[in-house]
């Protein structure tokens, strides 16, 4: 605890391992077992479970409960599983993220995410980099959110559903289908095009730009998502830029189906 100024009102039960240069806020709560990373911040009244691992340069908000038991009926609470913060995440006030119902289980979520206040993941979630939440989105059990992924205020995500890297997500979305890289989505699992705005702060190429638009035409204008996408992948030329080959390899996996695009309503795929 090299450095570290702890609230004298602050509950850090013996046995949890606090890194150097941590900050932790009035009546916040760290259980035994619990694991801060360095240069970490716990807000006032945060609840850290015994079972939470922090990566360093974590900030956890007030009211925030990190580690907790998940919501599942059949739930054994005896066996030991995880919720894994990587390095330099943000939760704002309030956020819920549950652990594993595995034994030996993990909840993961990625260097660099912003999870905004209230926002809530289930057990078994798996976020990759820069995923951002904004407030009171909702991910159920087992979701899969690649990096580079942004959800709207309200988005409800049913559990099972993988969420592609670069996908953006309107808020109050209702999601329970797997939603492909790159594309934009709002309503109930409809995609309006690509996400042609979010390519571009990542400074992806032009002419990989131009590619995935190519092949985003040709595979959500057709009846098998996956044939299609198969079909391209087996051509020659094959498609070289890594943002395409994403995309199309995404529809090769996956149980719950895909979202498509929405009907009557002219794709975002010029500009």
């Amino acid at each position: 605890m090299t450095n570290s100024q702890i609230h004298p009102t602050a509950l850090v039960e013996e046995g949890a391992s606090i890194g150097a240069q941590v900050n932790v806020g009035a009546y916040a709560i760290i259980e035994n077992g619990a694991r801060i990373g360095d240069a970490c911040h716990i807000h006032s009244h945060a609840v850290i479970k015994k079972y939470a691992v922090l990566g360093r340069g974590v900030e956890v908000g007030h009211f925030a409960v990190v580690g907790g038991d998940p919501q599942h009926l059949g739930f054994d609470r005896s066996i030991s599983s995880s919720v894994v913060l990587e390095d330099d995440v943000r939760l704002g006030e309030g956020v819920t993220i549950h652990r594993s119902i595995e034994k030996g289980g993990e909840t993961r979520v990625g260097k660099n995410c912003f999870l905004m206040g209230y926002s809530h993941i289930a057990h078994d979630c798996l976020l990759g980099e820069r995923v951002v939440l904004a407030n009171g989105a909702l991910l159920g059990g087992h979701v899969s959110v690649a990096k580079d992924v942004f959800m709207g205020g309200g988005a409800a995500v049913h559990q099972f559903v993988r969420i592609g890297q670069g996908a953006m997500i309107g808020g109050l979305s209702e999601i329970s289908l797997d939603i492909p890289p790159q594309v934009l989505v709002s309503g109930r699992n409809l995609i309006s095009g690509l996400n042609l705005i979010g390519m571009k702060r990542r400074k992806i190429p032009q002419s990989a730009v131009s590619e995935i638009k190519n092949c985003f035409r040709e595979v959500m204008e057709n009846g098998n998502l996956k044939k299609i996408a198969k079909e391209i992948l087996n051509r020659k030329p094959t498609p070289s830029g890594d943002v395409t080959l994403d995309f199309l390899n995404f529809f090769l996996t996956g149980k719950r189906g895909f979202a498509r695009i929405a009907k009557n309503k002219s794709s975002q795929v010029d500009g």
